[in-house]
């Protein structure tokens, strides 16, 4: 991926097992935990490119949410909050090697940046 992909999609949801059997018969999606990632189940589309998670819906998470892959976390976050936007989760550790912080754009929405890689 390159700075500026769409790297994966997270959908809130309330019951992992309903969520799954749902998309999984909808889209075809391949869904299931992943070691060292449980109580985060991650879909995988058919076209092996696109994916994401099923993430626990609570109150700050009620709607899907992009991430963005980005060279530098912490460049991002400065540019976007020069240009107006916020941070609202700051840059945290997903495996030596990755990293995810959350943004807020001029209109509310929030945006997930990813940097780094879960491979290796």
């Amino acid at each position: 991926m390159a700075h500026g992909d769409i790297t994966h999609i997270d959908i809130p949801v309330s019951d992992f097992g309903k969520a799954s059997a749902f998309y999984s018969r909808l889209f075809g999606w391949d869904i299931a935990e992943v070691p060292g990632f449980e109580g985060y189940p991650m879909w995988r589309a058919p076209n092996q490119i696109s994916g994401g998670g099923l993430a626990p819906r609570d109150e700050g998470f009620s709607q899907p949410r992009s991430y963005v892959e980005v060279d530098s976390i912490d460049d991002t976050v400065a540019a976007a909050v020069d240009a107006g936007g916020a941070v609202l989760m700051e840059k945290s550790e997903i495996t030596p090697t990755s990293w995810w912080a959350v943004i807020q754009d001029l209109d509310g929405n929030a945006i997930g940046l990813f940097e780094g890689t879960t491979e290796g």
